[in-house]
């Protein structure tokens, strides 16, 4: 296979196996596009490539920049070719957009308007304590210390372990969930009872919360890990605390919260009016 160096860097700088999934498939498309062997591409095949992406199959700037960073990363990094086209090229960026935040009263409503218990601790859990909804499947048995009260995330994105906080409300739940449950097992499984319940199933459960708590915000599962950070923020906490908890490589990422707690900042009485 042309691209197996490739996927082996990749494997190899720890990439996410998305990540390499979609690298791996716009090196082939480009090579499938032109019919060429990959050593006989030029640097014109694949500013033509770019803009079939753009022009023809309407891409989004961000799925075009998507593949020629994995383009460049094959080209450039794997066979050390010097095309100008891929140094150079910056497509625009879309304008970024504020995260979806629920209020702390809407959290309250939505988890409240979930009956069954499973679904309700699996919403909880992703405000409470940050979780992608990718995360809070994969939960285990051992990646709770209930007396420390610290949740392990194992290989979160960007294949990075992190810890992040167990509130004292669930502990008592948590404790009654994990009490028969093996080491090495899913905290949630699914229809076959070593597979975790799928993140789809999760989805399913959060739209239909949100349509029972009668909340009309365009919110998915990852606004509770929004809340989690914003609702931190709104407290005091630390801007790199929250860093560390969310999983962020970078502090930038986490600063967008700064922005929606300034959007909120019209609803904070000055105390010289209270």
């Amino acid at each position: 296979m042309f691209f197996d160096s490739l996927k082996k860097e990749l494997e190899l700088r720890n990439f996410s196996p998305k990540t390499i999934k979609i690298y791996l498939y716009y090196n082939q498309n480009l090579v499938d596009y032109w019919g060429k062997d990959p050593r006989s591409v030029n640097e014109s095949d694949i500013k033509d490539y770019v803009n079939y992406l753009l022009n023809e199959r309407a891409v989004s700037a961000a799925t075009a920049r998507l593949a020629l960073n994995a383009l460049k990363y094959y080209y450039v990094n794997i066979q050390k070719r010097r095309f100008n086209y891929l140094s150079g090229l910056h497509l625009p960026h879309r304008p970024q957009r504020l995260p979806v935040v629920l209020s702390k009263p809407e959290v309250v409503r939505l988890i409240g308007s979930v009956k069954n218990a499973k679904h309700k601790l699996i919403l909880a859990l992703m405000y409470s304590a940050g979780l992608r909804v990718g995360e809070v499947v994969k939960l285990k048995v051992e990646d709770l210390d209930l007396d420390s009260r610290i949740l392990w995330v194992r290989q979160g994105k960007g294949r990075k372990d992190r810890q992040t906080m167990i509130p004292d409300k669930l502990i008592f739940v948590l404790n009654k969930l994990i009490k028969n449950k093996p080491v090495g097992q899913y905290l949630f499984t699914g229809q076959k009872p070593n597979a975790h319940l799928s993140t789809r199933s999760v989805e399913k459960v959060f739209s239909r919360a949100l349509n029972s708590a009668n909340i009309k915000k365009q919110a998915t599962c990852h606004s509770l890990r929004h809340s989690f950070a914003t609702h931190l923020l709104e407290a005091g906490t630390d801007i790199r605390y929250i860093q560390e908890l969310l999983g962020h490589r970078r502090l930038e990422t986490t600063q967008i919260y700064t922005k929606v707690y300034s959007n909120n900042l019209s609803r904070i009485k000055s105390p010289f009016d209270l």
